[in-house]
């Protein structure tokens, strides 16, 4: 479930000219987040339009129906527990896309690394939490070659099981200093992380299960395990606008805009952002944003009252 989610189902096109249009706010019934207006209509996998994210959102988990999104998850969870535990099951049959996605999300966490911990290493342990971590595909190739400790968080247990696995001391090049430490057979709805544990919460290809006001509640949540100075790093598909509902997987593709308003009503703020790079052309867009619950720091630029060196006019 939690994992590279492709979208191989031809879908129509949203016409850029469709007007903003959806929902989302912490916990609170779907009958008080549309009020909430957010970017465009989208469609599904089998190309029905929606007008909002209020109405997709109204008929995919109910207005307030605890037993329909009980639903939604548990069918989304059903999808994934009849897929393989391998790279190429959990990438959807693009297995092929492993090397440039762990590549991609390197040189991005490098970036985060040593403008927000520049002593780790050296007088910094760091931790990290891998959300929607499947087979432990992320945390083997990247992040425990990065983080002294990685917790997973995976609610498909064949994966989980495999992760454990894949994860095992005999199978892994990395010191003993480097290691996966628990693993939470939990869906990403229902987590709590310990408090003030975490660097860095990396979730990548998973948010999408969740609905808005979900996706807050955990954002709120999740808050509350990064120690000072920690972050979010997401890493997902995204729409060309509006949103995309996978009917199979029961997961949504959201738009830039869409995500960037959800940061907002989260109170998070985007300290850097990144397109992924070397992907088929058939897949989505994915991008990876750096989140912060700081402001991040403004860089103040220096205006002279003279202009001096100024390149001459080539006539």
């Amino acid at each position: 479930m939690y994992h590279l989610l492709l979208h191989r189902t031809p879908i129509p096109i949203i016409p850029e000219s469709r007007p903003p249009h959806k929902s989302s706010l912490s916990r609170v019934g779907m009958n008080q987040l549309n009020c909430v207006q957010m970017d465009g209509g989208g469609v599904d996998s089998d190309g029905r339009q929606f007008k909002s994210a209020e109405e997709m959102w109204r008929e995919a988990v109910g207005d307030g129906d605890p037993l329909k999104k009980s639903q939604w998850y548990s069918q989304g969870v059903g999808y994934w527990q009849g897929v393989e535990a391998t790279v190429d099951g959990v990438l959807g049959g693009y297995g092929h896309v492993n090397k440039p996605d762990i590549e991609g999300s390197e040189a991005f966490l490098n970036l985060i690394l040593a403008e927000r911990f520049p002593d780790a290493g050296s007088e910094r342990r760091l931790n990290t939490l891998d959300c929607g971590s499947g087979i432990g595909r992320v945390t083997k190739n990247l992040l425990i070659r990065y983080f002294n400790e990685v917790d997973l968080l995976e609610p498909v247990s064949h994966f989980l099981d495999t992760a454990r696995e894949n994860l095992s001391p005999e199978n892994l090049m990395v010191t003993g200093d480097h290691k996966a430490v628990n693993f939470f057979c939990v869906p990403l709805q229902e987590f709590t992380p310990e408090a003030a544990r975490y660097d860095i919460i990396w979730i990548q290809w998973c948010i999408g299960h969740l609905s808005d006001d979900d996706l807050m509640s955990f954002f709120d949540r999740a808050k509350g395990g990064l120690r000072p100075g920690g972050l979010f790093i997401l890493k997902e598909n995204i729409a060309r606008n509006g949103f995309v509902l996978d009917n199979q997987d029961k997961s949504i593709t959201r738009s830039d805009l869409y995500f960037k308003q959800l940061f907002n009503k989260c109170g998070l703020h985007i300290l850097k952002m990144k397109d992924q790079k070397g992907f088929p052309n058939e897949l989505f867009a994915v991008k990876m944003y750096a989140l912060t619950t700081d402001l991040p720091k403004k860089t103040k630029t220096w205006k002279s009252k003279t202009q001096v060196n100024r390149p001459g006019i080539i006539r």
